[in-house]
């Protein structure tokens, strides 16, 4: 399995070896030794879940309280879709930019996206189907967004598109709007908590 780590810290691209024959395909979508190798600790699994849109449902951007904020590995197994990693955390060196890789069926990649960053994306094709290991539950209460249209985040959805958002994510606050009312991660905070998930046998941190 090849491993990419995006422009923005603490996330990572995970491309998988397929082997196929006349019978069709078999490929390892996730690898821990491969996460671990690269974040310092396990992914501890405590949700999976699933979705199914049509072509330009947009979901996101979506993000967690830390601690503990939630932990996702992402991979599309049915059509194509546009995955977006924004970093939110307040004094990252990278606080507003985002980045963009292609989810599809095709090169069945994953993308793992650390606690406190921001995460969102638009289906390409009618029927997308991704399914993402959540390292913690949904819990409501501790859930937040950030508006994907935000001009200053300026993601790059297709023109050719039109955007369906829920109701939820048309009323959330732009980035900036987050940052004044305190509900945006620290990078500090994020850092403190990354260490805390690895073995004290691991030494340094990360970044």
């Amino acid at each position: 399995m090849e491993v990419t780590e995006l422009p923005i810290a603490d996330a990572w691209l995970f491309t998988p070896r397929q082997h196929s024959d006349p019978r069709g395909t078999f490929l390892e979508w996730f690898r821990v030794d491969a996460l671990e190798s690269v974040t310092g600790h396990r992914l501890e699994l405590a949700q999976a879940n699933a979705s199914v849109s049509r072509a330009g449902t947009l979901r996101g951007v979506h993000y967690a309280q830390v601690p503990p904020s939630q932990a996702k590995y992402v991979t599309c197994v049915s059509g194509r879709v546009l995955d977006c990693v924004v970093d939110i955390r307040v004094g990252s060196p990278t606080f507003g930019s985002h980045a963009a890789v292609l989810l599809d069926d095709v090169d069945r990649r994953g993308l793992y996206v650390s606690e406190g960053l921001g995460h969102a994306f638009m289906a390409l094709t009618d029927g997308a189907a991704i399914t993402y290991l959540c390292s913690t539950p949904y819990t409501p209460e501790r859930e937040f967004g950030i508006n994907p249209l935000d001009p200053d985040l300026a993601l790059p959805w297709p023109a050719e598109l039109t955007p369906l958002l829920s109701e939820k994510d048309t009323a959330a606050p732009t980035l900036s709007q987050a940052a004044a009312a305190g509900l945006l991660p620290t990078y500090a905070d994020c850092r403190a908590f990354y260490d805390s998930l690895r073995p004290l046998s691991t030494g340094a941190s990360r970044g």
